[in-house]
């Protein structure tokens, strides 16, 4: 067991932690806001230039991003980028479009914006997917810490969700989402400090203290070549690439993970100018994590640990003690980081979309606070539970991500174009059973040859479109939101 690495780790998340949320609250005393809905679940919409891009960065960059690519790159090599390179397109989006949309509208969640357009039906319908949508990439997030922990202590992966899951409810629950902001903001800079110089240090210790022996690993064997090509081959290129674009852009961009923080922003222009530094600080963690990957598949003694903990390991031997617990400390923090918002979003829709709206509509907002902070315990006491028997941690997220898909469109669609009840239902339904069905059947194999390759973003995808463009030409529907107000204004 790393002792010493471990100690310092927890030491300095727990320090954090506390400090961070202890200002915090006693700033709320002080401002007579801690019981304020807005203040616990959107930082009282203030979050500003330096604390909003971090925060966006953050939210998603997490296990996916880190241990994910780490796993990805093992087994596909440089193309796992792709995956980071997503992020920077999500982001785009959401500066430009979607993160803006929600802050004008005044909302809570995404639900709540989609009762105004659609009807409580398809909001309820919306607030049951994504909610269990965010809780899967909760279990994901939870894996992530896990891994983690067993790298530093010789723990099962068990074990040390437990620990981490325990950390991550203290992240966010103390102070809400302002808690959550100031905590990225501190670990944002040890963060990319900790992978320059690891990245640095792991080139020392190899031969001719550069990377050169790693690429001639690769180049050695004719069946690996691709594995250096951030474009791998052209059928990884769409699956893979495109595919990951495709996920991640039309889910995270509406997913109430990325905009509940965007609701939290001071205003639209905020949003906007995030994207300067949201992007690259998510963006650029990809070509380290890259680098790191394809080091330790090449090298036997930690490509024979697995791709879930060959990263770590290799981390752990070959940095000095120091780095090791700064660069593990960064990984945790980015880890607890998307898990805080993995667990507070959720719990935040239990609260307004079903406890405020349909069993108390009378409720204070100390009440909603309240039961969002026993949402949250409760969540990642579940997700604790299952987090060690998941599959592969990409392939698992993707699958999650083809569900929000067609969210995207009939949210989009439905402020700028039309809006039908009935076409944005059959959008819904259709496109979540062939999403089960593409994960669950033979369909996929039946098909066979590329198309049958295609992951489920693709196939909710071209279904969403295909019926919401089709019904809304048929159908007489209502205009798009945001043409329904500009006309009363």
């Amino acid at each position: 067991m790393e002792t010493g690495i471990i100690t310092v780790v927890l030491l300095y998340q727990i320090l954090v932690i506390v400090v961070i949320g202890i200002i915090v609250k006693n700033k709320e005393k002080k401002e007579g806001s801690s019981h304020s809905e807005a203040g616990f679940a959107l930082a009282g919409r203030n979050m500003g230039a330096i604390v909003l891009p971090i925060t966006m960065a953050f939210t998603v960059l997490g296990t996916a991003h880190i241990l994910g690519v780490f796993e990805l790159t093992y087994n596909m090599g440089a193309i796992a980028i792709w995956f980071s390179l997503a992020h920077t397109v999500l982001l785009i989006v959401a500066c430009v479009g979607t993160g803006r949309w929600v802050r004008r509208m005044g909302i809570t969640t995404v639900p709540e914006a989609l009762t105004g357009m659609y009807g409580k039906g398809i909001s309820i319908a919306v607030a049951c997917i994504m909610a269990g949508n965010i809780w899967g990439i909760l279990t994901i997030e939870t894996q992530g810490i896990g891994i983690v922990i067993s790298t530093m202590t010789g723990w099962d992966i068990a074990k040390g969700a437990v620990v981490g899951g325990i950390l991550g409810v203290f992240y966010v629950v103390i102070a809400g989402m302002k808690e959550v902001g100031l905590i990225n903001v501190v670990n944002a800079v040890i963060k990319y400090v900790a992978l320059i110089l690891a990245v640095f240090f792991v080139a020392l210790k190899l031969p001719g203290q550069n990377f050169d022996t790693i690429k001639a690993y690769y180049d050695a064997d004719p069946s690996q070549n691709f594995m250096l090509n951030v474009f791998g081959n052209a059928d990884l290129f769409i699956t893979f690439a495109v595919g990951n674009i495709i996920a991640v852009t039309f889910c995270q961009g509406i997913n109430q993970m990325l905009m509940q923080v965007c609701m939290a922003a001071k205003d639209e222009k905020t949003i906007k100018n995030a994207l300067w530094i949201a992007a690259p600080v998510n963006g650029m963690f990809g070509v380290f994590a890259v680098t790191l990957g394809l080091t330790a598949k090449a090298l036997p003694e930690y490509s024979v640990v697995g791709a879930k903990m060959a990263v770590t390991t290799m981390l752990v031997d070959l940095l000095p003690t120091w780095l090791s617990a700064a660069l593990l400390a960064a990984f945790v923090a980015a880890i607890l980081s998307a898990f805080s918002m993995t667990c507070l979003t959720p719990a935040t829709i239990f609260a307004v979309d079903i406890y405020k709206d349909l069993f108390n509509k009378n409720a204070s907002e100390k009440q909603v606070s309240n039961v969002i902070r026993i949402g949250i315990v409760v969540l990642v006491a579940f997700a604790i539970a299952v987090a060690a028997y998941l599959p592969p941690i990409l392939g698992a997220i993707n699958w999650l991500f083809a569900w929000l898909v067609p969210v995207f469109w009939i949210f989009v669609l439905g402020l700028f174009w039309k809006r039908s009840t009935k076409v944005a239902g059959l959008t819904l339904a259709v496109s979540w059973i062939l999403n089960i069905l593409w994960s669950f059947s033979p369909l996929p194999k039946a098909i066979g040859g590329l198309i049958g390759e295609l992951p489920n973003a693709y196939i909710t995808l071209l279904s969403a479109l295909l019926i919401l463009i089709v019904g809304n030409l048929i159908v007489k529907g209502e205009p798009g939101y945001f043409k329904t107000i500009e006309t009363q204004n």
